[in-house]
This record gives structure tokens, sequence and C-alpha cells, in this order.
């Protein structure tokens, strides 16, 4: 009987684990593939455009057909589907998750400040960070990695290459899409109507879309994957349609003799014509990038049996109308509108437009989220980053981002006005990130899952030779629109490189002019310091000593607070940390000095918190700090301390409910997690008249006298309140610098940082509380 009833859960939780990957796969439709799935309405038109014509014996439209056919087939599928999803920096994708992977494994970290118990972070560890290549091979390359500057800056601005075409992509996927879109209402009126129609119209979606940006998908997410799935169904139906009404042997035509045939006769113009044949597989590149919102097999199986077979239907279908359409009136008659039953294109219109409309949200909440983790890894400026849902992981909104992408597309719509050339900008820019990506995985084979460099060498000629004679097509109509994500990605790549250049020369300069604890002690003596109410949070990039803006501080304010605490919040290269691994917190000096040292870490992907909830946490983790060194306990599981040198890993009052708990004002203690084996300290009576903070504390040996006076000095200052003390520094280059490094520092990274949000928007500090020291920094 128990193993019966063993059976019968094992056969539940296997129909509960199917029905969540089934859902996953049923809701990414709406979010991936939105942009990979429009692509029918534009791929044959920006083919046929000059390069090649459509003659009485077919031979183009079938080596077109054969041409996307294994296009779609080598790189989404094969390509994507197969093997670069395996390369999941714990379950995260993208260019910048390969990037992150190949800092963990050949320690090429492009952040400045990183401390030894990083790489204790659970997620750090789970990928075998620590183990060498077995092959010699991969060892050189390691070690040649780790040895040489140049290669790392190297491997870091290919992958801001790859960032910043990600951004050419948000401009321009949502302005071909939409314009390809509302191109149907071309059938409808004639020519010389037309043309004051669609611009208009598709500007006014372009506005409403970015326009509506700031409250969020969350509220019309659930429509996503139904609009891609009636559009996608809708586009494989007019293609089942049109094969058995014109041409039921087209089928032949995904034979590869036809891809030679094709080259043989058209030779200049079929190479040409591989700008225009890229383009049904731009939006590929979102199924890597937004891999942290579902899991690889529900990508796998929406592509393989939903999104694939759906394109294939509908390329075969408008060849096979094709096939029985050789006389063009006008440009139209080889767009995707020309194909559809007339009585079905009002419909199919508004299907057409609504599914443009999501697959634009889509790339556009892409950009959002690779300038966020370009952000967070120090090669962006801070910008204001909003969550607009508090359930749905990954909902950002970057004002300053969407209405400089709002203008950026509409000035394509309105100066190109036609999808030959947004054809072409737009398939440079995917496929440029398509060779980033095999770059980088490349090197992922090698280093990260220690494979033969034979496979590397495969994947790269297999890959590589695809992907270079789509770049080579599309990079010769530079003149012709090309040369717009060429421009974007210039101007993005100088700022992301002159801000990290410029932070990473900063960090230096701090490091270079730190003092000691004992430095400042001495000088207290002299100057008399005296010690007032609060707690100071001193804000800082430095993991050890101590910065010389505090030092600047006291020698001409001669006074800082009762707890003093250096703060410093970094990115690591991994997606998340865990909250029983947020905190890193440490003493300065002895224990009556109250000075400690509390970096808090963050993954690219993680969510800051408010400045409330992120006050309670900090000094909570102090106050964890003092118990488990009053108690003697060094060691723990479960989001308790545990040693670290002299830094001692702490959670979040959330990773360890069965800890110490604070309670502040209206609270009652008794609200909190609570039991006979629970002990509160109380603040100091004389406090009782300010906010009430009270510390509830499990069951414990016995802490010494000295750590709960510690405990109640900490609780009085609270009481007092906290104040944020952070540098402003006003950057110039040194004397003697080159040119180009005088300009790069003094205007580029000066502009910047005068123009950038500040550190009280990028991590919430309140404005009333800050305290902002000025100093001229010369770097």
């Amino acid at each position: 009987m128990d193993l019966e009833a063993e059976s019968h859960r094992n056969d539940h939780l296997k129909r509960e684990s199917w029905r969540t990957v089934l859902t996953l796969a049923y809701q990414s439709l709406g979010v991936v593939y939105g942009d990979l799935s429009m692509s029918p309405l534009y791929v044959y038109k920006s083919t046929f455009a000059e390069d090649i014509r459509h003659s009485e014996t077919n031979e183009e439209i079938y080596g077109v057909l054969s041409f996307v056919f294994w296009t779609l087939t080598l790189v989404p599928l094969l390509k994507y589907v197969f093997i670069v999803l395996r390369a999941d920096d714990n379950g995260e994708g993208g260019t910048f998750a390969l990037y992150s992977l190949l800092c963990r494994h050949a320690r090429v970290n492009s952040l400045p400040n990183c401390h030894v118990a990083d790489e204790e972070l659970s997620e750090y560890r789970r990928d075998g960070a620590r183990l060498s290549p077995r092959a010699g091979f991969g060892r050189k390359l390691k070690s040649t990695l780790e040895r040489h500057g140049a290669l790392q800056r190297l491997l870091l601005v290919l992958a801001l290459i790859g960032a910043c075409m990600v951004i050419g992509d948000g401009v321009l996927t949502p302005a071909i899409s939409v314009f390809s879109a509302v191109s149907g209402l071309e059938l409808s009126m004639s020519e010389k109507h037309h043309k004051y129609v669609e611009v208009p119209v598709a500007c006014v979606i372009l506005i409403g879309l970015f326009a509506l940006q700031h409250y969020g998908t969350h509220r019309v997410g659930f429509l996503f994957a139904p609009v891609m799935t009636m559009w996608l169904l809708c586009i494989s139906a007019i293609g089942v349609y049109n094969i058995f009404s014109w041409n039921p042997h087209i089928y032949q035509a995904l034979s590869p003799h036809y891809m030679y045939i094709f080259l043989k006769k058209t030779r200049r113009g079929a190479w040409m014509s591989l700008g225009g044949i890229l383009l049904c597989i731009t939006g590929s590149e979102a199924m890597f990038a937004d891999l942290g919102h579902f899991s690889q097999l529900s990508i796998k199986i929406a592509f393989t049996f939903m999104v694939y077979p759906s394109l294939i239907l509908a390329y075969m279908g408008q060849a096979a109308y094709l096939s029985h359409h050789h006389v063009m009136e006008r440009d139209n008659k080889i767009g995707f509108y020309v194909s559809v039953p007339g009585k079905l294109r009002w419909p199919v219109l508004v299907i057409a437009i609504s599914a443009a409309v999501v697959g634009s949200q889509a790339i556009i909440t892409g950009t959002f989220s690779i300038i966020k983790q370009c952000s967070a890894l120090g090669c962006f400026p801070r910008v204001k980053i909003v969550h607009t849902s508090s359930k749905i992981h990954g909902q950002i909104y970057i004002p300053e981002i969407n209405w400089m992408l709002m203008v950026l597309c509409l000035a394509i719509t309105i100066g190109f006005r036609d999808t030959k050339h947004m054809g072409n900008a737009s398939g440079l820019a995917v496929i440029t990130v398509m060779l980033v990506t095999t770059c980088l995985m490349s090197l992922v084979i090698v280093l990260c899952w220690h494979q033969r460099v034979i496979v590397a060498i495969c994947f790269i000629l297999l890959f590589g030779t695809i992907e270079v004679l789509f770049f080579s097509a599309s990079l010769i109509k530079f003149f012709e629109g090309a040369w717009v994500p060429i421009a974007l990605a210039s101007v993005f790549l100088v700022v992301m490189y002159i801000w990290h250049y410029g932070t990473l020369k900063a960090y230096e300069h701090d490091l270079q002019n730190k003092v000691s604890i004992d430095w400042i002690l001495g000088v207290g003596k002299n100057l008399g310091i005296v010690r007032v109410q609060g707690i100071g949070l001193i804000h800082t990039e430095l993991v050890y000593g101590i910065p010389a803006i505090f030092s600047h501080l006291v020698t001409n304010l001669p006074a800082f607070h009762q707890v003093l605490v250096f703060l410093c919040i970094k990115s690591v290269p991994i997606p998340h940390v865990r909250h029983k691994e947020r905190f890193l917190v440490g003493r300065i000096g002895s224990r009556e000095h109250m000075i400690y040292r509390c970096i808090v870490r963050y993954g690219y992907r993680d969510v800051h918190k408010d400045d409330v909830e992120f006050e309670r946490d900090l000094v909570c983790s102090i106050a964890e700090f003092i118990h488990s060194q009053g108690t003697g306990a060094t060691t723990g599981n479960g989001g308790f301390p545990r040693e670290d040198g002299r830094m001692t890993v702490v959670g979040t009052c959330s990773s360890h409910p069965d800890g110490i708990q604070m309670s502040e004002d209206e609270k009652d203690p008794a609200e909190l997690p609570s039991s006979s084996e629970q002990k509160e300290i109380n603040s100091p009576p004389q406090a009782r008249s300010r906010k009430k903070v009270r510390f509830i504390m499990p069951e414990s040996p016995k802490m010494d006298h000295a750590a709960r006076e510690e405990l109640h000095h900490l609780t009085e200052a609270r009481e007092a309140g906290i104040a944020y003390i952070r540098g402003h520094y006003y950057v110039k280059a040194k004397r003697g610098s080159g040119l180009i490094r005088r300009l790069a520092i003094n205007f580029g990274y000066d502009f910047l940082r005068r123009n950038c949000r500040s550190e009280t928007h990028a991590i919430s500090m309140p404005h009333a509380c800050s305290i902002e020291v000025g100093m001229v920094c010369h770097i």
C-alpha cells in the first residue's frame, strides 16, 4: 500500500512538473518570440527589393526559400536551442551571462573591488569555476588571459559591442515591426495616398507604445502569449492554404540543390540578397537573452513545436503563392499581405499590428535589462531603474533610456520610410550580436565546459562561417541603412568604455589614497574629535582600508557619529546573490571604537531594496555580527554568520527568521517571531522619548557583557537616526596625460558624472539624510 501511494505521489509530481514546463513554454511565446515571429512580414520584400528579380522559372523564389529554411534550421534550432542555451549563467542568458562565466573561470573580472569572499558564494561555485581545464590548450589559454590585460580589455570590448548592438536592435526592431505591420494598409488604398498614412499611423503606434512603458507590462502581459499564439496560428494557416491552393510541391524547394542553382544564376545578386534573408532569424538571440525568465526546456519546446513549424509553413506558403504570380505591378506585390486572401486582410492586419506591438515590447524590455546589467557591472552610467512589478522578475523601466529609444525610433521611421533600409540596419545589428555570441561561446566551450579545442574550432567553422557570410552581405549595404546600427553602437560603446575607464581610475585613486584607522585615531587625539549620536554610513567603493573622503571630513569637521559604518555596495559577476549571503560584516579597530565595515553584494540581475528595508537589514546584520562574536559563534548554516577571515557572512532578516529581529516604532515585539526562548534588548531608558528600537534575540549561549553593551550602543544610535556620507569628486586628468586621456576624463567622464544619476538615486539614499564631501580627484 505504501509503494502504491509513493507511485501515485511521483506521478502527481511529474504531472505538476510538465504542467509548469508547458505553461512556461506558452508564456514564452509572448515574451521571447515576438521579434522572430514577425519576420515573415518583411523577409521576402527585403530580399527582392533590388538585388534579384522574381522570374518565370521560379529559381529565385525556390532558392530564397531554401536559404530561409536552412538558415532557420542551423542558427536558431541547432545553434541556439541545442548548444547556446546550455551555456547559462545560473539560469541567466545573454551576452553578459557568457562574459560573466568567463570572468569567473579565467579571472578576468572587469570589476575592481573584488573580495576573496566573493568566490565562496554558492552561485559562484555552482558551475565549477574553480576547476581548471583538463586540456593543455585550455590551461594555456586561461593563463594567457589572466596575464595579459590587453586581452582582458579586448574581451570586455567584445561583450560591450554585443550589448551596444542589442541596444541598437531596441531602436530598429519596433520601427521595422510596426511599419511592416502597418504597410498592409497600402493594399486597401492607392499608392498616392498610402504614403501619407503609413508613416503617421506607425508613429502614433510607436509613441503610444513608449508612452505606456512606465506602467509596466504586468497589467497586460497576460495578453502577450494569446496574441502571439493567434499570430503564429494565423500565418501557419495562411501558409497551408497557399501551399495547397497554389503549389503543393513547394516542399521540394527545401532541398539545398536550389541554393546552388540560385547562387549560380544570380551570382553577386544572391550574395547581396543575403542581407534580406538574414532577417528571418532576427530575434533568435532573445531565446538566450530571456532565459532567466523561463527555463531551457520550456524555450526549446516552444520553438521546436510551435514557432519553428509555423515560420516554415508561413515562408513556404508565401513562396507557393509567388511561384504562380510573376507580374509585379508594385513593390508591395512581393510583400506578406498580398498572399493573404482578400477577405482576411483586415483581420490579419489587426492581428499583425497587435503582434508587432507585443514583439516590440519584448525587445524594449530586453534593452532595459541589458542596460541594467551593464550598469551593475560598471560599464554604463547610473540611471534611474523603476521596478514596475513586485511579482514578475525582470520587469523594469528606465525613463531616460525609454524616451531616447522613442526619439531614435521615430527618427528611423520618418527618415527611412521603407522596410528596405530598416531591414538592412536591423540585419547588421542582429548578425553582429550573433557573431559576438559565437566568439564568446568558443571560449566558454574550452574554459568553462573543459572541452577540447577541436570542438570550439568546429563550432566557429560551422556557425562563424555562416554568420560572417551574412555579416559581409549586410555590411556591403552600409550606405543603404546599415550605417545606423554602427553609428548607434559606436556612440554607446564610447560612452560605456569612457565610464568604465573613469570608474576604474577613480577606484585606483581611492585605493592609493586610503588611510589606516590608526592614523584616524592618532589625528583624533590632536584635533579633539567628538562622537555625535546616530549611525554614519560612509559610502565607499573600497573593500579594504578607509577612504580619503573620511580623512578629509574629520580634518575639516572634527566629529563623527557614535556608530560608524564604511558601506560598500558592490556587484559581483553572478546573476543573483542569495539573501543569506548578502552582507559581509567586519570590525575596524577595537570594539570600543564602534567602527564597522559592511560589504553588500548584489548580482547583476538582483533588485536593490528601498532605503527603509535596506537600513533595517543593515542594522540587523551588524547586530547579528555583534551577537555572533559575543557568543563565540563562528560558523552556521541556513543563513547564520560564519567567519571568513576578518569578515563575517551575514544574511538579511528574511533569510534567518530565527535569528536577531528588530522592532521599531509602533511594532509590538509580539508580532515578530518570538517564543519563550527569545530575549529582548531595549534601548536605554533615557532614549524612550524618541523612536523605540528593540532587538529580539534567539536563545543562545550566554552573551558576554561587552557584546551586550555594544548592542545597547547600536540600539541608541539607530534611534538617533542614520546619516549617509558620500564623496563628491571633481575629476581631472593628471598632469602630463595624453590628449585622448584628457579628453576622455576632463570632458567625457566629467560630463557623464555631472549628468547621470548620483548614488543617492542609485542606492535609494534619503536626500535629506545625505552629506556630500567634495574632493578634487586627479586620475
